[in-house]
């Protein structure tokens, strides 16, 4: 694969959400995988689960914003998240890194696309998470792991 790009129908936000209800209707999602915890809904600028659970039909919830570390096994909760999700559909954490990643994450994985390509292509478009080293390291061992679970999954 030389053209991976991140599909239309997933989405994620580039900044805070001041209104949840309408950004979804802007944005045009079914659906909604969010991020953050309780904590977030008690910040400036915060969001809360509840207010994404009255902005879409259909959500879902993987804790995974700091303090929290990214981990492969939030990755895995990730996928089978957006695996049931309706498309389209939106990921978001605070600010945009977490989702970002996690999307692209979730479309190469599906896509059979390399780290290289993923990381390439969000690069041209921008992707929040590209700023930041740890959360790239992150969706590489993310993407090689599940990448090589599936393999071996299809082979047993």
């Amino acid at each position: 694969m030389t053209d991976f790009t991140l599909p239309a129908d997933l989405l994620y936000n580039r900044g805070l959400i001041d209104d949840p209800r309408a950004y979804a209707r802007e944005r045009g999602v079914q659906s909604w995988l969010f991020l953050v915890g309780d904590e977030f809904a008690a910040m400036p600028g915060g969001m809360s689960w509840s207010q994404v659970q009255e902005s879409v039909h259909t959500s879902a919830r993987v804790v995974s914003d700091p303090p929290r570390e990214l981990t492969l096994d939030l990755a895995r909760q990730h996928v089978a998240a957006l695996d049931a999700l309706p498309r389209p559909t939106l990921v978001s954490c605070r600010t945009g890194p977490r989702g970002s990643a996690v999307a692209y994450l979730y479309a190469g994985l599906r896509q059979g696309a390399t780290y290289e390509e993923v990381l390439q292509a969000a690069e041209r478009d921008q992707a929040p998470f590209c700023a930041s080293a740890e959360i790239k390291e992150w969706l590489r061992t993310a993407l090689e792991a599940l990448r090589t679970e599936t393999q071996n999954l299809r082979t047993a």
